[in-house]
């Protein structure tokens, strides 16, 4: 039993690393391809309200599962091939998750504070940065965290959690870490890629 749990938590840290890579590679660097998943996440960027259809993020899920649960059988047998998979593909899961509420939701604790500064610090101020969005591991380990600072988000993509309804502006408890940037200031500063 242990050596199952083992294998599931070997598999949701891969897709910590899977994450890291996909976002950087297809995401940012090989953008040229026109893969499906740089399509979607160009899409994203550009308009950062946006995010993939269900149904594709669920055909990801279970291709990944069909090609990874394999090959971590042929390795680990069975039954901790499954459980690497399952985690994999639970974890992938909790990114989604962890993924859309940070563009829809404020933050309520501590962690989904630096997931918020993190994931937005990669939006609109240094795209080649911070691609982890469950985790800044992977971003230490291959050199490309960037410090979290004040996050200057353009007016146009600001969250409607960010915002105060009734100024506009900031809300007050979140000004420390996030500014607005508005008309000539309001564009990325490296174009987004």
């Amino acid at each position: 039993m242990t050596s199952v749990l083992a294998a599931f938590a070997c598999g949701a840290v891969g897709w910590t690393l899977a994450e890291y890579l996909l976002h950087r590679f297809l995401g940012h660097v090989f953008v040229r391809t026109r893969n499906p998943f740089t399509v979607e996440h160009l899409r994203h960027h550009a308009t950062t309200s946006y995010f993939a259809p269900a149904w594709k993020k669920a055909l990801a899920a279970i291709a990944t599962l069909a090609a990874v649960t394999p090959l971590a059988s042929l390795v680990a047998g069975t039954p901790r091939g499954l459980a690497f998979g399952t985690g994999v593909v639970v974890m992938y899961v909790a990114y989604e998750v962890v993924h859309r509420r940070a563009h829809t939701h404020p933050p309520r604790g501590p962690y989904s504070r630096w997931v918020r500064r993190n994931h937005f610090t990669h939006h609109f101020l240094s795209p080649r940065t911070n691609h982890g969005v469950t985790s800044p591991v992977w971003d230490h380990v291959f050199g490309t965290h960037q410090p979290l600072g004040v996050v200057r988000v353009p007016a146009r993509h600001a969250m409607p959690w960010l915002l105060d309804p009734a100024t506009g502006d900031v809300r007050a408890e979140l000004a420390a870490e996030y500014r607005l940037q508005r008309g000539a200031d309001d564009r990325r500063q490296d174009g987004g890629r």
